[in-house]
């Protein structure tokens, strides 16, 4: 549970540091014979900084009820 909660408490720092990232993908628009013609589309995926915080939180707790046993 140690290992856990430390993972939880540097995933919310990141989250909380990093609000979220992009994704590139391509797509295929038209493929004519031999010419093929792709659109690349980018989408960001965010989460709000409370989640981050919340994970935090999570961690910390779960790192103090583990040594709690």
């Amino acid at each position: 549970m140690k290992a856990f909660g430390i993972i939880l408490i540097f995933v919310g720092i990141a989250m909380m540091i990093f609000n979220g990232f992009n994704v590139t993908t391509e797509k295929k628009v038209a493929d004519i014979g031999p010419i093929e013609i792709n659109a690349k589309d980018t989408d960001r995926i965010a989460w709000p900084t409370y989640v981050g915080g919340l994970v935090l939180v999570g961690g910390i707790v779960v790192l103090v009820a583990g040594r709690k046993k």
